[in-house]
């Protein structure tokens, strides 16, 4: 783990002009943790795995699994456009740092069942994009997840109970560091790039597991985890900066 000043530097806005808005909504968090070898091996060389300790005291590197449904995906100054701003995604990432500074975030794949924000994102952002049938139902306090890819199969269904909410979690503490993340890396096939993202900290909530069958992890390459940490978040407002070569 790096120092908290370089976590919380990345808190703040940007200087620049945002290029898109989102509304991230009902999201999951579900977290592994893995020696960090292990992941290191998955990353790209410019980059190291980031570490917190488990239970133990072990430095450990965290896998997570982040199922929600975006709303709100416009460019900037542009009005949103039925079909097209609205819906679901669920990411598989990992946490990373860059020569011992700007900690961030590195995803294995991401699924998204809009076709076009799919194409745009692995093209203008270098992310690993797949294009998928889910759905996210709301039923009191019972959030449930659908996706299937649709090129293979490849899926990630599960259904949580919302619990009692957290402390606003403090830096330094483990759900700070696996929430907190506003910055991302992405890689084409020549560069290394950063990309912002700013919105208020998160409201977080305790998570029951009901149910979770997934392999989308066994598609990126990661051994089976065994998700020990879970969390939701109703959700919050997200400005995305445009990429910068690393």
């Amino acid at each position: 783990m790096l120092e908290i000043e370089e976590y919380t530097e990345l808190q703040k806005r940007p200087s620049g002009r945002c290029v898109m808005t989102q509304r991230w909504r009902s999201l999951w968090f579900l977290h592994a943790s893995f020696d960090p070898q292990v992941i290191q091996a998955l990353l790209p060389p410019e980059l190291t795995v980031d570490t917190f300790p488990d239970e133990s005291g072990a430095e450990r590197a965290w896998l997570g699994l982040v199922l929600f449904r975006m709303e709100g995906v416009t460019l900037k100054g542009v009005p949103e456009i039925p079909g097209v701003h609205a819906f679901p995604e669920t990411n598989v990432r990992t946490y990373v740092h860059h020569h011992g500074t700007k900690p961030g975030v590195w995803f294995f794949s991401l699924e998204a069942a809009n076709s076009l924000a799919c194409k745009i994102a692995r093209r203008c952002f270098h992310l690993p994009y797949h294009e998928a049938e889910m759905s996210v139902l709301n039923d009191q306090d019972i959030v449930s997840y659908l996706s299937k890819r649709r090129s293979n199969g490849v899926k990630a269904n599960g259904s949580v109970r919302v619990g009692v909410e957290l402390l606003s979690p403090k830096p330094g503490s483990l759900e700070f560091f696996l929430a907190e993340r506003y910055l991302l890396y992405s890689r084409s096939a020549t560069q290394l790039f950063t990309g912002m993202v700013h919105h208020v900290p998160y409201s977080l909530y305790r998570a029951e597991s009901i149910s979770l069958d997934e392999t989308l992890t066994e598609a990126s390459g990661i051994p089976t985890p065994f998700y020990k940490h879970s969390m939701l978040s109703p959700g919050v407002n997200v400005e995305v900066f445009p990429l910068q070569a690393v």
